[in-house]
């Protein structure tokens, strides 16, 4: 399955170059938009690392040297197109790309932005199985807590593509609740169709 979603991705950012069309976002508003949740599970205001699982082109990297924030990324991805433009356009000391997901070390922080969501054809179910085993995943390489998007099932049904994957909130909420943490939010008000899940493993 990752292997045509690595394929996927790898010729979206040729076709589209490092934008928001390269990791087939609509546009840099709704990809920024997206970062501002994600980033809700972060301490801002204080030093953190943070690990980008999906990077892409490092466009989160650019958001948070923008932030003027005190951070230390570390960003991952399966396509080694997307991490090329990454490492030519992040030019910064706090940063780095990794091809390996056992390159990737605990950080403060996990965030995952998009990668639920091109299944492709893939079936349903396995999809569905990979993407709870990602979720452990990202629960181990964060000490303090993760976050990750989905498309929502909630989307209107003349709208939804067979290639995409929509999961139910719902289900989501609670396996994150009842296998990761007490304490998780999730938002499903901030305009796309979508919605995003913070797991702190602090109290908020």
């Amino acid at each position: 399955m990752l292997d045509a979603v690595r394929r996927y991705y790898s010729e979206k950012i040729v076709e589209h170059g490092p934008s928001a069309k390269g990791v087939d976002w609509r546009d840099e508003a709704s990809q920024e938009l997206r970062f501002e949740q994600l980033l809700k599970v972060c301490d801002l205001a204080a030093p953190f690392t943070i690990n980008d699982y999906g990077c892409g082109y490092g466009a989160l990297a650019t958001y948070l040297e923008e932030l003027g924030v005190d951070y230390r990324y570390t960003g991952f991805d399966i396509s080694t197109e997307q991490l090329a433009q990454a490492r030519t356009l992040v030019d910064s000391e706090r940063c780095r790309f990794v091809e390996r997901e056992d390159e990737l070390e605990r950080a403060d922080c996990t965030v995952a932005s998009g990668i639920f969501n091109v299944r492709l054809d893939a079936p349903v179910e396995a999809w569905a199985a990979q993407a709870y085993e990602t979720l452990a995943r990202l629960d181990a390489l964060s000490a303090r807590g993760f976050s990750f998007n989905m498309l929502t099932s909630y989307s209107d049904p003349e709208l939804m593509r067979d290639d995409l994957w929509y999961a139910d909130p719902r289900e989501i909420f609670d396996h994150c609740k009842r296998t990761f943490s007490r304490w998780v939010a999730l938002l499903h008000d901030y305009g796309l169709w979508e919605f995003t899940i913070l797991v702190r493993k602090e109290v908020p």
